[in-house]
């Protein structure tokens, strides 16, 4: 399944923050993105930033981490400083270049 370059820092991150998994911090990212309406796939950091400030911190408490809230804005603090890389194949421009190109 293709996930964002965010949404799979963000695992990693949590999965190194916490007792849970690393199965476990994908699934409870997936639980609270659904929940807020966004996708996996293409959750940009700015999207991730709200859902750490107001989704994942009552996530969390469902998995019993401590101080979640206080996690979470550490790791909204830290998301705020990495740059992703947008994949250039996927661009609209790139997307007519390759369909431009099968003629």
């Amino acid at each position: 399944m293709i996930t964002s370059p965010v949404f799979d820092w963000t695992c990693t991150e949590l999965e190194g923050a916490t007792t849970l998994n690393a199965l476990e911090a994908r699934g409870t990212i997936r639980i609270a993105l659904k929940s807020a309406g966004l996708d996996a796939a293409a959750v940009s950091a700015e999207e991730m930033s709200v859902l750490l400030n107001r989704v994942l911190p009552q996530e969390l408490e469902a998995w019993a981490v401590e101080d979640a809230a206080h996690l979470c804005a550490r790791l909204v603090d830290r998301l705020g400083r990495q740059r992703f890389e947008v994949a250039l194949r996927d661009s609209a421009e790139a997307i007519f270049a390759r369909l431009g190109s099968h003629r």
